[in-house]
């Protein structure tokens, strides 16, 4: 018996000794990430900023604690990180040049074209600007086209081929599990619905589609062309022969890139352009790092601030999705920005397919009061259509990127009718008593009846009716003439402009001058909103689904929204504004 309890005691107190010690070390741990998140960065003499781009770029972006401990399998960049390091880095004295290494990156028109501005003002201070990978994606090219050399693997490829989209239809494998769509709509380019309904894209959806993808390669390609001094027709002609295939030597050959050279000559290349020899060790800072740089540029003084509000993501109606615009905060946001006596000005920077009608319409309502009290300018960035162009015609001024996803002004209802699936395949039968004819209207185990279709699609009539009279009067076009260019379509920002549906072409940085300019500020501080939270609210607020999702996410790819968004269809708004069911372009 004493054995027992001596062997019990020993194995309880090497429980808690364990525990204590893994206590002490998950502490150190927290209080390391802790400080090394807040610790600014000191620059080193001859120092490289290397870009490495090789995951998701998304409009804003703050890691989870999770992040960090799972940070080889999760790469994902925020746009306004990334723009604003290259700006750092071009003002640094200590910085002396950028190493662009980009991989398997996924980033939007919009986004790509914004950091190949940044690049491109980056190099008129002089410093170096060197791009190199294994293999280039198309996107990854689009960026290290503006490098001062672009250097290419001796056995590494380079993707060129143009674009493409494409739409998984859904209608056959809903039929299959015995789920039917109950499809209200407006706007004869409303496509959201079509992968629900058909097989195949409708001849107006192909027409559009078609319309916005040539828009989006020929600012691609234009831009590709100037930097290397190509002629457009050359580009196009390597395109058809799809580049990605080719031998390494055909990218120099045909002036794609400038020289070949495996990962050890490159980093002696870039010690040569320093200074140093190949015993130095060459001094590089991450975008992590940089995002850690004290800007060159001292803060002003001043009490005038520019603010610059972030709306991205799906629009809600304040209560559904765990990430996005949701429509109640947003309002309240923007209500807090208009009573503030020092903001002179607001930039709302809006990147969103869309989403509810309802919460759409909330957030249109606050950038009418505050547009009363102070300017305010939208700068659009991969999408600011349908649900996004919504909270977008009321501002002041629209700044767009030229290959901003844009308009589709329609909307439409969406009701799931499964009684074939728990009736006939489950065997699941309901039955039961209501007061009057309509009081079980959009249960899933019946479909609608003639009736209740009719109030349906006339409560979506009214949504479009409302949605056209508030784009007309915010644009200052005559209501006739905007519903012809309505119908739900999409344009890109360069088609928009032409149809007045935007005022300028720019990124972010066009949209804060022009707010300054309207605010009538000449010296002001320039703040983001909402205010990014430190390590550790960000750790107390994490949820233990996000590192799951993120994981379906990347098995996924780019179909992972279209499931994502069906597994919501029950929580949605009735009335959506929003682009197409999803858009795939390669």
């Amino acid at each position: 018996m004493k054995e027992f309890l001596r062997s019990t005691l020993a194995t309880i107190t090497g429980v808690l000794i364990c525990g204590f010690i893994f206590i002490i070390l998950g502490v150190s741990v927290l209080a390391g990430m802790l400080i090394s998140s807040d610790t600014e960065t000191i620059v080193p003499a001859n120092s490289v900023f290397t870009l490495d781009l090789k995951g998701t770029v998304e409009e804003r972006y703050q890691p989870s604690p999770i992040d960090q401990f799972f940070e080889d399998q999760i790469s994902t960049y925020g746009l306004e990180d990334i723009l604003n390091s290259i700006q750092k880095a071009k003002e640094n004295d200590q910085i002396k040049g950028i190493y662009l290494h980009t991989g398997a990156l996924a980033c939007s028109a919009a986004s790509l074209q914004a950091i190949h501005r940044a690049l491109a003002d980056f190099k008129t201070s002089g410093k170096f600007l060197v791009a190199y990978a294994d293999s280039y994606t198309q996107g990854g090219y689009y960026l290290a086209s503006v490098a001062d050399k672009v250097i290419v693997n001796p056995v590494g490829s380079l993707s060129w081929h143009g674009l493409a989209s494409e739409t998984m239809f859904l209608k056959d494998f809903l039929a299959k599990i015995g789920v039917k769509m109950q499809i209200f709509r407006v706007g004869t380019y409303k496509s959201a619905v079509e992968p629900l309904t058909s097989t195949e894209m409708s001849p107006a959806n192909r027409e559009q589609t078609q319309a916005f993808l040539e828009s989006t390669w020929n600012s691609l390609l234009n831009d590709v062309a100037d930097s290397r001094h190509l002629s457009a027709d050359s580009l196009n002609l390597l395109a058809d022969r799809n580049m990605d295939l080719q031998p390494a030597e055909t990218y120099v050959r045909c002036g794609l890139a400038d020289t070949l050279m495996y990962q050890d000559e490159v980093l002696s290349y870039l010690k040569s352009l320093t200074g140093l020899s190949d015993d130095e060790d060459l001094q590089t800072l991450s975008l992590d790092e940089m995002t850690r740089v004290k800007p060159a540029v001292p803060k002003s003084k001043t009490r005038d601030v520019v603010a610059v509000y972030y709306a991205y993501g799906e629009i809600d109606n304040g209560s559904s999705y765990d990430e996005g615009i949701n429509s109640e905060k947003v309002a309240k946001d923007l209500r807090d920005l208009r009573k503030d006596k020092n903001v002179k000005a607001v930039v709302l920077r809006v990147n969103s397919p869309g989403g509810s009608a309802y919460g759409s319409e909330q957030i249109w309502r606050e950038v009418t009061l505050l547009k009363a009290e102070k300017p305010v300018v939208v700068s659009m960035g991969d999408y600011a259509a349908s649900g996004g162009y919504y909270i977008s015609c009321a501002a002041s001024k629209i700044v767009a990127e030229p290959t901003t996803l844009t308009g589709s002004i329609g909307i439409f209802g969406m009701v799931p009718d499964a009684s074939e699936l728990l009736n006939d395949k489950l065997g699941l039968h309901f039955d039961g008593v209501k007061t009057h004819k309509m009081a079980d209207m959009g249960s899933m185990s019946r479909p609608f009846n003639a009736e209740e279709s009719a109030l349906m699609q006339q409560m979506v009539n009214q949504g479009y009716a409302l949605f056209t009279k508030r784009c007309a009067e915010g644009r200052n076009i005559p209501l006739e003439e905007l519903c012809k260019i309505a119908e739900g379509r999409v344009w890109t920002g360069s088609m928009a402009k032409d149809l007045k549906l935007v005022d300028e072409l720019g990124g972010l940085d066009t949209a804060i001058q022009l707010a300054a300019q309207l605010g009538k500020v000449k010296d002001y501080t320039l703040k983001s909103y909402p205010g990014k939270q430190d390590f550790l609210t960000e750790l107390l607020n994490t949820r233990t689904d996000r590192y799951i999702h993120s994981q379906l996410q990347e098995t996924f790819g780019d179909y992972y929204r279209s499931f994502d968004w069906i597994r919501h269809i029950g929580e949605s708004d009735r009335l959506q504004a929003r682009l197409p069911f999803d858009l795939h372009i390669q």
